[in-house]
């Protein structure tokens, strides 16, 4: 099997995150499917220990609703791609896609938007997405197994096939690459995690609704519906003011695109 190529600053990582999340292991691999698809396989065979699993490259990187998502252009660092792995007992799922997006908008640019319930944009075009699954630890009252997805992309990707072009992060942060981005990310990520999972997304909102992309907005849910978003809620549920009233949102329930202005792009 290849061998990682680019420089991952493991032992800082696992310094950084030991603490927050003990017994924590760090796993850089070359290649594979998917880093969602591999923690899902270990939990289903029983292996639900802390783990930050990150990619060099995925062929088979997976988004919400089934979607695929790119790793890169085929070269190593074009994206960063990893998912965090952990046991969780939140009293409230609801909103802990939310959460991550804002851990990570929060620790790399001010300037990052986020668009509900899994997205990171900039400048109206998608920079980097989330992915979270859960799956049975096997153990009564340990919660569940956390599986929790992030791409990103690092350095600039070729628009086409792509249904909104794709932002990159070397935009807003010239020459930063994929470890750099990870260790900005790891350690803001985990301890969002467990804050959610003592607190649930209620403590966040506010800081959410400093980002929030749609808020104000005319959105078209994928059941047709029309509206104007109108935030989120304690719970993450999206808002959105509806010729019918006030709709709340689930994730699970639809998506969201924000429409284009009459004779915008």
């Amino acid at each position: 099997m290849p061998h990682p190529t680019l420089a991952w600053p493991l032992d800082a990582l696992r310094t950084q995150l030991a603490p927050l999340l003990p017994g924590v292991a760090v796993e850089v691999v070359a290649g594979i499917d998917s880093t969602n698809s591999e923690l899902m396989r270990r939990a289903r065979a029983g292996r639900t220990a802390p783990t930050l699993l990150v990619a060099e490259l995925q062929t088979a990187g997976r988004g919400r609703l089934g979607r695929g998502w790119q790793s890169g252009d085929g070269e190593r660092g074009g994206a960063l791609a990893f998912s965090l792995g952990l046991p969780l007992v939140p009293c409230d799922w609801s909103g802990l896609s939310l959460a991550v997006g804002l851990a990570v908008a929060e620790s790399l640019h001010p300037d990052i938007r986020l668009k509900w319930p899994n997205d990171l944009w900039w400048q109206g075009r998608k920079l980097a997405g989330i992915l979270v699954e859960t799956a049975g630890t096997g153990q009564p009252g340990t919660g569940r197994y956390a599986v929790i997805g992030i791409g990103v992309n690092i350095a600039p990707l070729p628009g086409e096939g792509f249904a909104t072009p794709p932002a990159w992060l070397q935009e807003l942060l010239p020459g930063i690459d994929a470890p750099a981005t990870l260790a900005r990310i790891a350690a803001p990520l985990v301890q969002t995690v467990r804050g959610f999972e003592q607190g649930g997304f209620a403590p966040l909102a506010e800081r959410f609704a400093a980002r929030d992309l749609l808020a104000g907005q005319a959105v078209r849910l994928s059941d047709g519906t029309e509206g104007v978003a109108q935030g989120v809620g304690p719970g993450g549920e999206l808002r959105v003011h509806t010729p019918a009233g006030l709709r709340e949102v689930q994730s699970a329930e639809v998506s969201v695109r924000p429409q284009a202005p009459q004779g915008g792009g």
